[in-house]
């Protein structure tokens, strides 16, 4: 039985070039659609579709990107690091996405799924399965909770299988030098001090590279509904930061309560790997 063709947006973000790859060593071909000017290469490559701004095309353009599609994994949102919790361009990243169900749908396409986040729930239950009630507190959140909403309305009626994956706290190749991981191993590499918060924050951390092979796996399975992208584990981000400094010998290097907490994070998010 031949793989599946899929369309992938995102493919050379952070998640999605994880997906392509783990996409690949199941030897699927993908159409991946990116933004302008961005190059993408994998032997898994279908076809490119390059546009000037993916949140901004039509549902007749969507279902001519998906012609002969059977599976959408939708990895593209607007995610840059200390502007996108609070970003309008949230609003613009959730009417993009309708516009790519409705596409999907007149496409006949007979699966999608969609990216979500861990922040869609009430944080405060720690312990986090599918669920558990949301309550998002960010206009990223809440922008992803309400697509989540209405693609759960919209996709199964029109007969599309539809799952959605939520994330947790993902670290690894590819990340943003302004997240923690990649700023602690700036400092440590250069033999510079880390100042962090107490590091008491317990989380669920997963390396992006196995999200990437569950996001594939859950394109080519049969789950519906919300599925958490995590390890089910809960790890201090100063047992995190001690691990890693230990690479380079030098825990003395942390500086844990340099920086204050932030009271109104959770102390405790952990995913629970289940579905519905």
């Amino acid at each position: 039985m031949a793989a599946p063709l899929i369309l992938l947006t995102g493919a050379t973000g952070f998640v999605g070039r994880q997906v392509l790859r783990a996409l690949a060593e199941r030897d699927c071909g993908v159409r991946a659609v990116v933004r302008q000017g961005k190059q993408i290469a994998s032997p898994a490559i279908d076809r490119v579709i390059a546009s000037p701004d993916i949140f901004a095309e039509s549902p007749a353009w969507w279902t001519e990107a998906c012609c002969g599609v059977d599976t959408v994994v939708h990895a593209a949102w607007y995610a840059e690091p200390g502007r996108y919790l609070e970003s309008p361009k949230n609003v613009d990243c959730l009417s993009g996405t309708l516009n790519l169900a409705a596409g999907a749908i007149q496409a006949k396409v007979r699966r999608f799924v969609g990216i979500g986040t861990c922040f869609e729930y009430d944080l405060g239950a720690g312990c986090l399965t599918v669920e558990t009630p949301l309550k998002p507190s960010t206009p990223y959140a809440r922008a992803k909770a309400a697509t989540f909403q209405q693609l759960s309305q919209l996709l199964p009626q029109s007969g599309v299988e539809f799952a959605w994956c939520r994330l947790f706290y993902l670290y690894g190749e590819g990340e943003d030098a302004r997240r923690l991981v990649p700023y602690l191993r700036a400092k440590l590499k250069a033999g510079e001090p880390a100042e962090l918060s107490s590091g008491t924050q317990i989380r669920d951390f997963l390396d992006v590279s196995e999200a990437g092979r569950l996001i594939a796996e859950a394109a080519l399975g049969a789950a519906q509904g919300p599925i958490n992208i995590c390890s089910g584990a809960g790890v201090t981000v100063r047992a995190l930061a001690e691990r890693i400094a230990d690479e380079y010998g030098c825990r003395d290097l942390l500086r844990f309560g340099a920086r204050p907490d932030n009271l109104v994070d959770p102390p405790v998010v952990i995913g629970v790997r289940a579905t519905r």
